[in-house]
């Protein structure tokens, strides 16, 4: 059997059916392949980036549970991979890559020369340190079980990206049916991960009999946990406070003791909840600078800290913890259940002023502007309630007004581009969530990341999907410019002066897909009755000029309850 009839064949046997590319020379084998299987969905894209961050998609609608295939040639196909396996890698995405090279024959080896064979490229040395398991298949002897493990290990543990650099000729190799049976019905070797131990809930439930003021932050590495829902919904429900992370934010559904997102951008209430708490308890959070702010010893003030993770590296890293335990997410939930004994100390003044204090912070901070962000989140919660929705937002200050104001309701989820920040995601990691959840997908970008990948404006049109972008155009490069305004003087080389946005309504229009402009408040609620009603591709243009601020937000320095502009709050 032909070596690339082979992949196909593992593939559709561990349910890996969806492949996102852009054709070049050395991955026509596999593409002719994948596609005469007739078991593959081949979507083709614009440029590589935008397949890798499609792929992305895939498995984060799935939590983890499914994977799509990124593919690319050899040389700039490649490389053009490489920013969608670093998100990947920084965000735990399990995810398959599979690059074309060139013959074996035309491979430079142990020569001193840069390049032998044409678009020849070392993707696999390139790509190392971004990925849990890269090789060069350099035999067809060593194929299948190079794919077997790279499965294997890209949804084991902490999940991550794999890839696979496979020569032109090992492509087009024989290897005997009965080595293709062998591998194909061989079950993935899949590790889920640490489990916690007896002593750990000993400790953490000495620590939880103490607190008084206890809060809980649902992170990234805890947002997939098949156990999250119900545990959450089982502390929203006897008063236990709840905080998360931007990443944690992605699966949270907001509760009555749910008090949003923290850090530099977070909601104020969220961050006065951390600086005083007694009791801190981390999930699947890595507590980088953009949680904590750079003050770390000032980091959650008054609290003893409890963190949780799979990655034992990650656990007291910046923030020194008092316990630290090495299990997974789901671990964490099955084994520590949320009842009404577990903070027998619990005082409802912390309920209370927890509460005070989320009042208090429910003011509009852009009541300056012609079109609030805040303002527009609330509309769009109310709008899109009932319906089954996967947000995908974009990098800049759009994706950090959607994580303050977004309130996500049953059937819901939010997307973001967490460790990576990449401008550019939202549009085709949306199209990898559309296709796999076949729901409503509503983009959140902005006009600086929406040009970045807007050619793929043509692959959504082609494909039909049920996709809405949001560009909230402000006609500058605005979380940037912020910044230059904060420490430069407003000097604003290219985020204002040398840059240009375009009509993204007019645009739209031209790859055939229905477009509205909304210039004023007034024009708001007109609009998001389309959102909802509409079924297909559509774009809604906000007009935001002069839009450049995150309210609240936190300089650089500054402790994590002191974010600018200051709100006092009676």
């Amino acid at each position: 059997m032909k070596a690339t009839d082979a992949i196909a064949q593992l593939l559709a046997a561990h349910r890996v059916q969806t492949c996102f590319e852009l054709v070049g020379g050395m991955i026509t084998h596999l593409l002719d392949s994948f596609a005469e299987s007739g078991q593959f969905n081949i979507v083709s894209m614009h440029h590589e980036q935008a397949a890798a961050f499609a792929a992305e998609g895939v498995a984060r609608h799935a939590k983890g549970k499914a994977v799509a295939v990124a593919m690319g040639t050899s040389g700039p196909g490649a490389t053009n991979l490489i920013t969608g396996i670093g998100s990947c890698w920084f965000d735990s995405i399990p995810c398959l890559f599979i690059t074309g090279q060139v013959n074996t024959g035309e491979l430079k080896g142990e020569r001193g020369v840069r390049q032998q064979g044409f678009q020849e490229l070392d993707i696999v040395e390139v790509v190392r340190s971004l990925t849990k398991y890269a090789v060069r298949v350099d035999s067809p002897d060593n194929l299948l079980p190079a794919l077997h493990k790279a499965l294997s290990l890209c949804m084991s543990g902490r999940q991550g990206p794999v890839l696979l650099d496979i020569p032109n000729d090992v492509q087009r190799a024989d290897i005997s049916e009965g080595i293709v049976r062998k591998w194909v019905n061989t079950p993935l070797e899949i590790e889920t991960g640490p489990e916690i131990s007896i002593d750990d809930l000993n400790r953490l439930n000495v620590l939880c009999n103490d607190a008084q003021c206890p809060l809980i932050c649902i992170g990234g590495g805890a947002r997939w946990a098949d156990s999250m829902g119900e545990w959450v919904r089982a502390a929203d429900a006897l008063g236990i406070p709840y905080v998360s992370t931007l990443m944690g934010h992605e699966q949270v559904t907001g509760g009555h003791s749910y008090f949003n997102m923290i850090g530099s951008y977070g909601n104020r209430e969220a961050n006065w909840a951390v600086q005083n708490c007694d009791l801190l308890i981390v999930l699947g959070a890595r507590l980088d600078v953009r949680q904590t702010g750079a003050d770390v010893g000032d980091f959650a003030r008054n609290a003893r800290i409890v963190q949780v993770d799979i990655d034992a590296a990650q656990l007291s890293n910046r923030v020194q913890a008092d316990l630290s335990i090495c299990a997974t997410a789901e671990s964490f939930f099955r084994e520590f259940s949320i009842k009404g004994e577990t903070f027998p100390r619990l005082n409802q003044n912390w309920l209370n002023e927890l509460k005070r204090q989320r009042d208090g912070a429910q003011v509009n901070e852009y009541a300056d502007w012609e079109i609030s962000p805040s303002e527009f989140f609330k509309k769009l919660n109310h709008v899109l309630s009932n319906h089954a929705v996967d947000y995908v937002c974009d990098v800049g200050n759009h994706q950090m007004w959607a994580a303050q104001s977004l309130r996500l309701s049953g059937h819901q989820a939010a997307h973001y581009s967490g460790g990576m920040g990449a401008m550019g995601f939202a549009l085709p990691a949306a199209l990898g969530v559309a296709i796999q959840s076949r729901n409503k997908t509503v983009v959140i970008t902005g006009d600086g990341s929406l040009q970045i990948n807007i050619q793929e404006l043509d692959t959504l049109s082609r494909l039909g999907l049920d996709l809405t972008i949001i560009v909230m155009n402000n006609s500058v490069l605005g979380m940037v410019k912020n910044f230059q305004d904060m420490y430069f003087d407003g000097r604003d080389q290219s985020t204002s002066k040398g840059y240009s946005s375009p009509s993204f309504a007019d645009i739209a229009a031209a790859y055939g897909i229905e477009a509205h402009r909304v210039v004023s408040a007034e024009g708001l609620d007109h609009i998001l009755g389309i959102v909802a009603g509409h079924k297909g591709p559509l774009l809604i243009e906000l007009m935001m000029d002069g839009a450049t601020e995150c309210r609240p937000r936190l300089a650089f320095g500054a402790k994590l309850d002191e974010q600018f502009p200051r709100l006092p709050i009676q």
